[in-house]
């Protein structure tokens, strides 16, 4: 059985559909706060096993309550090469996590929430379940290969090439299907796509996507 890891990033809590899925899937979670997403967690009324990063986010009275329930501290310089999210991801897989989903991983600081979101793609992660929710939408960064994803009748798919082109792309059960085709970094045509089945099947030739799952109409 998977090993599931919860990890709660400093961004908005952006409540809805897919975090309240991912909670209710998640397996006597091993719960990391990535700093001050120790505040997300008790949002969530979720116990925090471990809190990782510099603590220049982290509140006297967040402080005291991890103390308090026995919450271990990996306390790093504020001046490092990782943001406080990788180095979150680098303590679940160190700990043998296999299935992983970041809740608050999405705020207001478009840098920080897109190199969450470029995070998705460490080699690290590679052979992991790992997704960031965040209210109605489920992120998952997908490889060359065969895929499946779950949904229901009417819910948005967008697509998005990281690094590179995506080459020979093929889709089935999306309104607008992909066929041997290719996607560009730069240009949208990805985007909006409609799920007519709970059930789409997409293979990827060469290169990654962002799959961008939204919960109903976009």
């Amino acid at each position: 059985m998977p090993r599931h890891a919860l990890i709660f990033a400093n961004g908005e809590p952006a409540d809805g559909t897919m975090v309240q899925r991912t909670l209710a899937d998640a397996h006597n979670p091993y719960v990391i706060a990535a700093d001050g997403g120790v505040r997300i967690a008790r949002l969530f009324d979720m116990p925090v096993h471990t809190i990782i990063g510099d603590m220049d986010s982290l509140s006297s009275d967040d402080h005291d309550h991890l103390k308090r329930t026995g919450a271990k501290f990996i306390t790093y310089p504020p001046q490092k090469d990782f943001t406080d999210l990788e180095l979150a991801f680098m303590h679940a897989i160190e700990q043998g996590m296999t299935w992983i989903r970041v809740i608050g991983g999405l705020g207001d600081r478009f840098d920080q929430t897109l190199a969450n979101v470029y995070l998705l793609t460490l080699p690290i992660l590679a052979g992991c379940d790992v997704a960031m929710v965040a209210g109605e939408q489920f992120l998952r960064v997908l490889s060359a290969g065969t895929h499946t994803l779950m949904g229901q009748v009417g819910d948005t798919l967008s697509l998005i090439p990281l690094g590179a082109i995506a080459e020979k792309i093929r889709t089935e059960g999306l309104q607008y299907p992909l066929n041997n085709e290719t996607l560009l970094f730069g240009p949208a045509r990805g985007i909006s796509n409609v799920f007519l089945s709970s059930s789409v099947t997409l293979h990827i030739g060469v290169g990654h996507l962002l799959a961008i799952h939204t919960n109903g109409h976009a």
